[in-house]
């Protein structure tokens, strides 16, 4: 993790090909959407503005977090100049594709009717000034993940197009995900083969579940986020809706992954006990888990021993479903040359670095 990067040319890493699964583009503006919103819809953005359940929280001194050298010499704000994002993470660490992730709010909204639309308008502003002018960017399906039906809409809207390689949500939801107030969201992304990924994101303010209140300090936002992806997990997991979506991928976006084996061994041990309570599970927990989880590597938990970093690798079980992410332009932007380990044997890092992501997003 860096504020600032540079590129190692002597890295042998960066040899290999890499695809960056977690890439926050930005708006120029709150204006920039006007043109893409239906007029009723336009009138309400210009009158009453975005009305989110919670705000961001960021460091104010470093505007949506970002890397001290990711403000464009334009002075547009980071992510939001397609130019410099070209020069400084494209073309640098020469990526073959790059996943979009806009986080934007259309989520959040308390005007699910509002939600719905600024969706729309931020994916076909995804389409018009970025996916269509770089062949190397793919988008992420925004919705309204609140309204399921508006959600799965959106997703029968865009779920076709080639461009478009996943539908994005937030793990801080106003319920757990795995209820089926969310079922027809999932049951339109297998329609269109689409997996759901699942950011953390500021809903609420703290990670559902915990019950203990917002925090004091943006150290502690950053680390206790994990615990909304577990909360979310074990919900998807124990409500059944792998067993009835068995098609459903999700990726698990900058949660990190070494907090999964306990959880599956934890969850594993209650299931065997208390199954008579969920009879729609036909299989022990931590096999979905296994099946339908992928985790992105940004950011990555490090052991001071390499010795047990690899025993973490063992432990999850899950090679194939490690891809990896630099998060640009935020801080902990995590380079190529550096954030997997060098030890690795190659294929594993020839797998995160690049197959496990062309695998699941069919990056030919």
């Amino acid at each position: 993790m860096t504020l600032t990067a540079t590129r190692d040319e002597s890295g042998e890493q960066t040899k290999l090909a890499v695809i960056d699964c977690d890439i926050h583009n930005s708006l120029p503006s709150e204006k920039a959407l006007l043109k893409y919103l239906p007029e009723r819809w336009r009138r309400h953005q210009e009158e009453y503005g975005s009305r989110g359940f919670s705000g961001a929280y960021y460091p104010l001194a470093n505007q949506n977090a970002a890397r001290t050298d990711s403000w464009p010499p334009s002075g547009l704000p980071p992510g939001s100049d397609l130019g410099f994002l070209r020069e400084q993470l494209l073309d640098l660490w020469d990526l073959e594709y790059g996943i979009l992730l806009p986080l934007l709010g259309a989520g959040r909204q308390v005007n699910l009717g509002y939600g719905a639309a600024r969706a729309s308008a931020i994916n076909d502003w995804q389409i018009e000034e970025w996916i269509e002018k770089e062949s190397r960017l793919r988008g992420s399906i925004i919705v309204a993940f609140e309204d399921a039906e508006l959600a799965a809409a959106e997703i029968d809207r865009l779920g076709d197009h080639p461009k478009f390689v996943q539908v994005l949500i937030e793990s801080r939801t106003l319920h757990p995900l795995g209820q089926r107030r969310y079922w027809p969201m999932y049951e339109a992304a297998c329609r269109h083969d689409l997996p759901v990924a699942m950011h953390f994101g500021a809903l609420g303010g703290w990670p559902i579940g915990s019950g203990i209140g917002a925090p004091s300090f943006y150290i502690e936002y950053h680390t206790g986020q994990l615990t909304s992806f577990q909360d979310q997990v074990v919900s998807l997991v124990c409500e059944g809706v792998f067993e009835r979506f068995p098609t459903l991928r999700f990726v698990l976006v900058e949660g990190g992954f070494g907090w999964l084996p306990p959880l599956m061994w934890r969850l594993d041990r209650a299931w065997r006990k208390l199954k008579s309570e969920v009879p729609d599970l036909k299989r022990l927990p931590s096999e979905y888990m296994r099946e339908h989880l992928w985790f992105t590597s940004q950011p990555v938990e490090e052991p001071p021993r390499a010795d047990e970093f690899q025993q973490l690798l063992d432990d999850l079980g899950t090679h194939d479903k490690i891809m990896f992410a630099t998060d640009y332009p935020h801080w902990d932007f995590d380079a190529p040359d550096q954030a997997i380990p060098s030890w690795l044997p190659e294929e594993t890092r020839r797998a995160i670095l690049a197959e496990n992501a062309r695998k699941l997003y069919r990056l030919i």
